[in-house]
C-alpha cells in the first residue's frame, strides 16, 4: 500500500497544541501516513523573516496533503510579512474552502472561493493616506469552477444548491458572479437551485438553518456566513476546513485561529483539528476511518484540557475498533 506524506504546520498560538493532538489520533489508525512538520506563521516570520520559508514550500509540494493549525495575522501592516495561508492557497490554486456545518438538526455544507474577491489584496493608499481603496476581483472562470464544484457535490447531498451573492448592490462583481453561477448550474438539470441575497442569507441560518445544503459563495461572504453558521453548532472550537484546488496537495485546518489568550495553557478545544484532520482522511481515500472519527469527536465534549480531550477520543475510537472485530 502506497504511503500519504503529510506535512504538518502548526503555525501560531494554540495551532501547536491542537494539531499535534490531531496527529496523535491519525497515528493511532495505522493507516500508511508519513508526517512531517514544517514552520510557518508570524512567529516563523519573527525569527526567519519569512512567514513560510522557502524549505516549507518544497515539503508542501512534495506532499499528498498539508495539515495546518493556525498564523497570529497581525491587525497592521507590517513590511515584508505575508500570510502564509493566503499564500499557500494561491500558490497551489486552492480555489474552494469547504466548511461542513453539523449538529443534531443541521447538516450544511458552505464552498467558499478561495482565490480572489476582496481576498485578492489589491490595496492602496489615496489622498495622503485619508482614503484607502481595495478592489474586489471576480472572474467568470473562477466563478465557474467554484459553482461546477458546489453542483457536484450537491447532487452527492440531499440535491440542493443555494447561490448567494449581492449583485442587487454590487451590480457588476456579484452580477458576473450570479450570471456564471445560474449558466453553470443549468449543467445540472435535478439540483434544486435558489438564489438569497448575502443578508438575507445571514438572517436565514441564524433563524432557520436546516433550510440549507450546499451554500456557494465569493470568498469574503463565504468567510462571514461560515463563522455565523459555525455559531450554531457549538463555535469555532469544532469548525474545520478544507482548502482543495484540482491537484495535490490540498490543505485542512481549524478555522478557530491562534488564540493568543490562551496558548500554551493546554485548554484549546482540540476537536476542529481533530475534525480537518478527518476531512483530511476522507478526502485521501479513507472515508470510514474518517466517518469514525468525525462521529467520535462530534460525540465526545471538550473535557476542558487538550490531552484529556484527545486521549478521550483516542479512546472511544479504539472501543469501536473492538467492537466492529
Amino acid at each position: 500500500m502506497s504511503k500519504h506524506i503529510i506535512t504538518v504546520i502548526s503555525g501560531d498560538g494554540i495551532g501547536q497544541e491542537v494539531i499535534p493532538a490531531a496527529v496523535h489520533v491519525l497515528e493511532t489508525l495505522g493507516l500508511p501516513l508519513i508526517f512531517r512538520q514544517a514552520e510557518a506563521g508570524f512567529g516563523t516570520f519573527e525569527r526567519a523573516g519569512n512567514a513560510l520559508p522557502t524549505e516549507t514550500l518544497r515539503l508542501c509540494e512534495d506532499s499528498a496533503a498539508i495539515l495546518f493549525g493556525a498564523t497570529q495575522s497581525p491587525m497592521s501592516k507590517i513590511q515584508g510579512y505575508q500570510s502564509p495561508i493566503l499564500t499557500l492557497r494561491h500558490h497551489f490554486d486552492l480555489f474552494a474552502n469547504l466548511r461542513p456545518v453539523s449538529s443534531e438538526n443541521i447538516d450544511l455544507l458552505i464552498v467558499r472561493e478561495n482565490t480572489e474577491g476582496l481576498y485578492s489584496r489589491r490595496e492602496r493608499v489615496e489622498d495622503g493616506g485619508q482614503t484607502a481603496i481595495a478592489e474586489r476581483v471576480i472572474t467568470a472562470s473562477a466563478s465557474a469552477r467554484i459553482v461546477r464544484l458546489a453542483c457536484e457535490i450537491a447532487l452527492r447531498r440531499r440535491g440542493k444548491l443555494t447561490i448567494v451573492h449581492k449583485a442587487n448592490v454590487l451590480k457588476e462583481t456579484c452580477g458576473l458572479f450570479r450570471r456564471t453561477a445560474f449558466e453553470i448550474a443549468a449543467e445540472f438539470p435535478t439540483l434544486i437551485v435558489e438564489e438569497v441575497l448575502v443578508d438575507t442569507a445571514a438572517m436565514l441560518l441564524a433563524q432557520n438553518p436546516s433550510r440549507f445544503d450546499v451554500i456557494v459563495t465569493t470568498n469574503l461572504f463565504g468567510d462571514i456566513l461560515s463563522d455565523l453558521a459555525a455559531g450554531l453548532t457549538g463555535g469555532l472550537g469544532i469548525a474545520p476546513s478544507a482548502n482543495i484546488g484540482s491537484q495535490r496537495p490540498a490543505l485542512f485546518e481549524p478555522v478557530h485561529g491562534s488564540a493568543p489568550d490562551i496558548a500554551g495553557r493546554g485548554i484549546a478545544d482540540p476537536r476542529a483539528a481533530i475534525l480537518s484532520a478527518a476531512m483530511m482522511l476522507d478526502w485521501l481515500g479513507y472515508a470510514q476511518a474518517a466517518a469514525s472519527i468525525t462521529r467520535v469527536a462530534c460525540q465526545t465534549p471538550h473535557a476542558g484540557r487538550t490531552a484529556d480531550t484527545t486521549e478521550r477520543i483516542i479512546q472511544r475510537l479504539a472501543e469501536e475498533s473492538s467492537h466492529a472485530c
